[in-house]
């Protein structure tokens, strides 16, 4: 199986003059999910949507259609989708541009999240726990799903969740802060419990990250003092069969 890749690009139309085009032109990814395009379908730079034409992508886009110039995801493909969801069915949250699938050729599903951000005591956090809820409902559904009819599926995106102390550099110091508090990281085991798997901690068993995200502050970049925000998790209920995920993302404040 060709490789699987998530980025997010931090708003595309700045990304496609920094590098993305290029490297679409360069991947040999099956599929590649995107979060934060931060675009809707008249904002897509030209050059972005020509370099698709070119390399023979299919594009499916969720943008948000609640907060101009915010979230927004969206699935690139060889294949062009049998078919394609938005949204988890809940109309509270289905226009934010945080969830997209996309049913390829020979039995694979494609999904792209932007799990909200939260903050600890607020109302973003009552709104992040109230996503990973019905989140959770879905791929618990979708899991079993797959395993009855024989179906693959990858979710790729942006977690904004460090599951476990090697997923996160500065664990210590970030025990009270959204992305790593208990019942986010206990919410995240379930789904493993459920079969779920983490493909990329497959991949680095027992060590420290890999991490995809570096704040501009403090050299945490130099330091490596980074976040798994940007990774990949999957069902295969063909378990002799493994994927190949590419993790890519960028610093942000």
């Amino acid at each position: 199986m060709k490789a699987l890749a998530t980025v997010n690009v931090n708003g595309v139309r700045a990304a496609a003059t920094k590098g993305l085009l290029e490297w679409l032109a360069a991947t040999d990814a099956r599929a590649v999910c995107l979060q934060e395009v931060r675009a809707r379908p008249d904002e897509l730079p030209a050059a972005f949507l020509a370099a698709l034409d070119e390399g023979g992508w299919h594009l499916r886009l969720a943008p948000s259609l609640t907060a101009k110039g915010r979230n927004g995801v969206a699935v690139l493909s060889r294949d062009e989708p049998e078919a394609v969801r938005i949204g988890l069915g809940d109309p509270t949250t289905d226009l934010d541009g945080r969830y997209l699938e996309v049913d390829l050729p020979g039995g694979l599903t494609v999904a792209s999240l932007y799990l909200p951000k939260g903050e600890a005591g607020t109302e973003r956090q009552d709104h992040k726990d109230a996503f990973c809820a019905a989140f959770g409902d879905h791929l618990r559904t979708a899991f079993d799903r797959c395993a009855a009819t024989g179906r693959q599926m990858v979710v790729g995106g942006d977690w904004n969740i460090a599951p476990t102390e090697l997923d996160l550099r500065n664990w210590r110091g970030n025990r009270r802060n959204s992305g790593f508090l208990p019942h986010e990281r206990e919410w995240f085991a379930k789904l493993l419990e459920h079969g779920w798997r983490d493909v990329v901690r497959e991949r680095h068993p027992g060590v420290d990250g890999p991490y995809s995200w570096w704040s501009y502050r403090g050299r945490a970049f130099d330091n490596d003092t980074g976040w798994p925000v940007t990774t990949s998790r999957s069902t295969w209920s063909n378990t002799s069969e493994s994927s190949t995920s590419s993790v890519t993302s960028s610093g942000s404040t």
